[in-house]
C-alpha cells in the first residue's frame, strides 16, 4: 500500500496533531513492511526536516504560511499531490479532510470543540472554516475518532453513518515513564523552583480546562494541609484576563490563595516526564477532552491522577484514577487530600495508573489504524 499523509503539523511536535503524526508514522512502517509512506508537507518542513523513518519519503509543496496558506494546502495542494503520486490511500490526521478528495481518504477527528462548545466557535472566519471541514468529513471513506466520546459527538453533529466512524485510541509518547534518577528530579525542581511535594496542574488556561474548580478545591486543601502539598499550576499564563482565558492569578487572589500557588510558566517538552514524576498528584478536572492525553502521560510516569468524569476522560482513566464531577470542587478537594496524605493509597493508584497507561501504545494505535486503512480500501 502506498499511503500519503497530510504532514502540515510534522514540524510541530508540541501540538496534539503534530504528536499524532510523529509517533504514528514510525509505528505504521514498523508493523507493515509492505507499507510505503509519503509525507505531503508544506515546503517549510523540507527546509528543517526531522529524521524520517525507513520507507518514508517527504514530498514538499510550495505553500504560503498563515490561515489561507493552510486552507489551500488542505483543500488543493494535498489532494493534488495525492493524485500525482498515484497513492492508494490518503490520511489527514486532523479535522481538515478535502471537500473533493482525489483518492480514498481517511480523516482523524480528535474532537469537535468548535461545534460543541459555544465559547470556542470563534469569529466569522473560524466558523466558516469549521463549516467547510464539517462539510468535507462525509466525503472521507472512514473517520477515526480518538475516543467513544468523540465518536458520539461526530455522530451527533456530522451527517455520517455510524459504520464509517471507528475509534482508535492514541497513546503517550515513549519518553513518558517514571523518572527515578534523583539528579534529574532535583534538576527539574531547581529549574522551575518547585516545592518538595506538590499537586501538579499541567494544561492550558482556557476555560474548558477548569482551573477555577481546582482553585476553589484548593481553598479546602490548603485549610487541611497548609503548605505541605501546595499547588503548582504549570503552563503558559494568559496574556490577558478574559472570559475565555481567565487568569488563574486573579482567581487565586480572589480566593485568598495569593502567594500559595506556584506558577512556573511554560514547561519544556523534555522536562515533562521528570515534572510528572516529581509531582505527588496530577489534577486534570477538564470539562471536555476528545482524548485526555495528559492523564495517560501522568499515569505512565507513575503519578496518581485526579480527573473529571466528563467526555473521554473516564474511558482513559478506568479505575486507575479518581473521577469527580467537574462542577464539584468539594469532591475534588477530598480526592486530593486523600492522595496527599495516604501513602498506601498513592502507591495503590500509582500501580493502577502504570498498568492502565500500558494499555495505550503507539504499536496498538498503528495496528488499529492499519486495519482501518484496509477497511477504507474495501469500501465502495
Amino acid at each position: 500500500m502506498h499511503l500519503a499523509i497530510n504532514a502540515w503539523f510534522w514540524d510541530q511536535p508540541e501540538t496534539g496533531s503534530g504528536q499524532t503524526v510523529r509517533y504514528l508514522v514510525p509505528a505504521l512502517v514498523e508493523q507493515d513492511p509492505a507499507l510505503e509512506v509519503t509525507l505531503v508537507a508544506p515546503d517549510r518542513v523540507a527546509r528543517h526536516p526531522a529524521d524520517l523513518p525507513p520507507r518514508v519519503a517527504l514530498r514538499p509543496v510550495a505553500c504560503r504560511s498563515g490561515n489561507l496558506g493552510k486552507l489551500w494546502f488542505e483543500q488543493v495542494a494535498f489532494p493534488r499531490a495525492c493524485r500525482r503520486l498515484g497513492v492508494d490511500l490518503a490520511h489527514v490526521p486532523y479535522f481538515a479532510s478535502p471537500l473533493s478528495p482525489s483518492v480514498p481518504t481517511v480523516v482523524t477527528i480528535h474532537d469537535l470543540i468548535p461545534m460543541v462548545l459555544p465559547l470556542y466557535r470563534g469569529g466569522p472566519l473560524v466558523r466558516l472554516y469549521t463549516s467547510l471541514v464539517a462539510a468535507a468529513a462525509p466525503h472521507a471513506r472512514l473517520i477515526l475518532a480518538d475516543s467513544q466520546a468523540s465518536r458520539r459527538d461526530i455522530l451527533d453533529r456530522l451527517p455520517v453513518h455510524a459504520s464509517r466512524v471507528h475509534v482508535v485510541y492514541l497513546a503517550p509518547a515513549p519518553q513518558y515513564r517514571p523518572v527515578e534518577d534523583a539528579g534529574m528530579l532535583d534538576a527539574v525542581r531547581r529549574k522551575y523552583a518547585l516545592p518538595g511535594s506538590f499537586v501538579l496542574w499541567l494544561a492550558g488556561f482556557d476555560v474548558r480546562k477548569n482551573a477555577r474548580a481546582l482553585l476553589h478545591a484548593y481553598t479546602w486543601v490548603h485549610d487541611a494541609l497548609g503548605d505541605d502539598c501546595p499547588l503548582v499550576m504549570a503552563g503558559g499564563l494568559p496574556a490577558k484576563d478574559t472570559p475565555f482565558f481567565p487568569d488563574p492569578r486573579r482567581l487565586a487572589a480572589a480566593l485568598g490563595l495569593a502567594g500559595t500557588i506556584h506558577f512556573p510558566g511554560w514547561i519544556d517538552e523534555a522536562d515533562k516526564p521528570a515534572l510528572y514524576s516529581a509531582a505527588t498528584v496530577f489534577a486534570f478536572p477538564s470539562y471536555y477532552e476528545g482524548f485526555g492525553l495528559p492523564i495517560l502521560e501522568a499515569m505512565a510516569c507513575g503519578t496518581p491522577v485526579v480527573t473529571s468524569n466528563a467526555t473521554s476522560l473516564p474511558e482513559l482513566a478506568g479505575t486507575a484514577a479518581f473521577q469527580v464531577d467537574p462542577d464539584d470542587p468539594r469532591r475534588l478537594s477530598a480526592a486530593l487530600i486523600a492522595l496527599c496524605t495516604q501513602e498506601d493509597l498513592r502507591r495503590q493508584m500509582r500501580e493502577k495508573g502504570l498498568a492502565q497507561a500500558a494499555r495505550f501504545t503507539w504499536r496498538k494505535t498503528a495496528g488499529e489504524t492499519l486495519a482501518a486503512y484496509r477497511r477504507a480500501l474495501e469500501l465502495a
